[in-house]
């Protein structure tokens, strides 16, 4: 029987209790809409937007990617950083918009299910979970290797720093790594957020120093800085990329780089003034995120160049770790220690915060019973999704050893991969703002912009670039060269990945068939929150 009451804790309209997964209490709305009992108004806006920024991790980002985006593209990397920029700022319009009206941490899964429905909301759940546990593997795999670069820049022993290296001593310290970031991540989001602004702002004071040092290096007569290039705009135009190819290539790597603002969105139920909070919070993550590449890709491209020997950022030998081989050059051996310590802190920051939006996502699909039940639990103290948040850190363990052990190369396909999943899940998202709220797209010019018209421009191109790297991850020359029966890894990464999250939604469709039925959450209902 349902009995109807105000959610007090978070102001929301009048719900009506329902009986949950496993007979829980969940407060919920006439649509289905349900309040999962995570602690709210933990968070408030600079801690939301620090939540944005760290679960990006810039300088792991850049050591990451300015190689191989260098490799794809050459000087015209601050042109692909811009235009990476340009469809993540429209996706952002759109979350904002179905966040002002919907504030539910299932994000892409819950909006996409009242837009189209639960089939397409299902997948684009899975994409996003996909896409987060191979973004914790790189970022366990990055914080190892550093872990053990740092260890050995402050013992001075070059057999330490060779243990990053050792297949088993490396995935034993990444598997240690990812067991601390769930504990922390456990203990809900108050722990989250009180190691996070130190460790934001040590990486961004860091990467300030050396921008500033790698432009005082432009020019210089040392040998090691000759590949060193005068400031040129031509650098901005994108135009200039070599083929078409190239460019898909280099965007998919530049939208890789802004993945991870949407977790400001998936603590919405957490955030202090939920409706309207988050969307600020992204939007700032992505000024400081584009304003910290730009200036960095400019600064190292004046300072060693793109190419593809010695300090070139083109050189295939560092692009999978660029700030290895720039640190002591470009801040000197003691400020060089500084930069392993950013790119440290960078990765284990961002893998503690990555597990928000996995973990959230999936507590909100089992809570409208799109997944097993037990997904739905809340620790009762630390009011966060224990059950899901452990699972989410046990499946990134058992992905990054099974890579790890599969491909010498995995650190480079599976970023390649994460760009095909965010496209997906981005796009769909930016799809079903456009279509929930297309009857009021003729109410007002600003409705029919930012509800409408930047949603479906930033579906579109990322549907471009979603397609275009689909056909090109098929030839194994592309990502880092490996195959598998002679197609591309990245192509059998990524696509398995998808196949995979269909077969678990047919065995799921069997187990709730209400959820598939669209009787639980349903479809194309008005907006919970009436904007004033």
């Amino acid at each position: 029987m349902t009995q109807v009451e105000t959610n007090p804790q978070a102001g929301d309209p009048v719900r009506g209790v329902a009986q949950g997964p496993e007979g829980a209490a969940l407060h919920t709305s006439g649509d289905g809409v349900r309040n999962k009992g995570l602690g709210g108004n933990s968070v408030g806006l600079l801690g939301s937007a620090v939540i944005g920024i760290s679960t990006v991790a810039p300088v792991y980002c850049l050591t990451s990617t300015l190689g191989s985006t260098a490799g794809e593209v050459g000087l015209q990397m601050p042109a692909i950083f811009l235009a990476g920029f340009l469809p993540m700022l429209l996706v952002a319009f759109a979350y904002r918009e179905l966040n002002t009206v919907m504030p539910d941490c299932g994000t892409s899964f819950t909006w996409t299910v009242k837009a189209f429905g639960p089939r397409v909301g299902w997948m684009c759940g899975w994409g996003l979970v996909v896409a987060t546990i191979i973004v914790l593997s790189n970022l366990a795999g990055v914080a190892t290797s550093y872990f053990w670069l740092l260890a050995g820049e402050l013992t001075g022993s070059e057999k330490v720093a060779a243990l990053e290296d050792n297949k088993p001593v490396h995935i034993l310290t990444c598997l240690a790594l990812i067991a601390i970031a769930t504990l922390v991540s456990y203990r809900g989001m108050t722990a989250t957020k009180g190691v996070q602004y130190a460790l934001v702002g040590l990486q961004l004071a860091v990467l300030a120093v050396f921008v500033v040092m790698a432009f005082t290096k432009a020019g210089s007569d040392l040998p090691e800085f000759a590949g060193g290039l005068d400031f040129s705009w031509s650098w901005f135009n994108p135009f200039s990329v070599g083929s078409f190819a190239a460019f898909t290539a280099g965007l998919s790597l530049s939208i890789f780089m802004y993945w991870g603002w949407d977790a400001c969105l998936t603590a919405n139920e957490e955030t202090t003034g939920s409706e309207k909070t988050p969307g600020r919070a992204a939007l700032i993550a992505m000024v400081v995120l584009v304003g910290s590449y730009l200036a960095t890709a400019v600064a190292a491209q004046m300072a060693v160049g793109s190419g593809d020997k010695g300090l070139g950022l083109g050189n295939p030998d560092t692009s999978d770790n660029v700030f290895a081989a720039l640190a002591g050059p470009v801040m000197g051996p003691v400020l060089g220690i500084a930069l392993f310590v950013a790119v440290l802190a960078s990765a284990t920051a961002s893998l503690q915060t990555t597990f928000i939006p996995v973990a959230r996502t999936v507590l909100a699909m089992s809570a409208y019973e799109a997944l097993p039940a037990s997904y739905s639990r809340v620790h009762p103290r630390f009011k966060s999704p224990g059950r899901a948040t452990v699972h989410a850190g046990v499946a990134t363990g058992i992905f990054y050893t099974v890579m790890t052990l599969v491909s010498e190369h995995v650190l480079v396909d599976t970023i390649y991969a994460l760009g095909l999943m965010i496209c997906f899940y981005y796009a769909l998202t930016s799809f079903a703002c456009a279509w929930y709220f297309r009857r009021d797209l003729t109410s007002s010019v600003r409705d029919a912009l930012f509800k409408g018209v930047f949603p479906i421009l930033g579906g579109l191109l990322l549907t471009a670039v979603f397609f275009k790297t689909l056909y090109d991850m098929w030839d194994p020359a592309y990502g880092s060269g490996s195959s598998v029966f002679g197609v591309g890894s990245v192509f059998v990464i990524g696509v398995g990945l998808l196949v995979v999250g269909f077969a678990i939604m047919l065995v799921m469709q069997r187990r709730s068939p209400a959820f598939f039925r669209g009787e639980v959450l349903t479809k194309e209902t008005p907006a919970l929150v009436v904007q004033d």
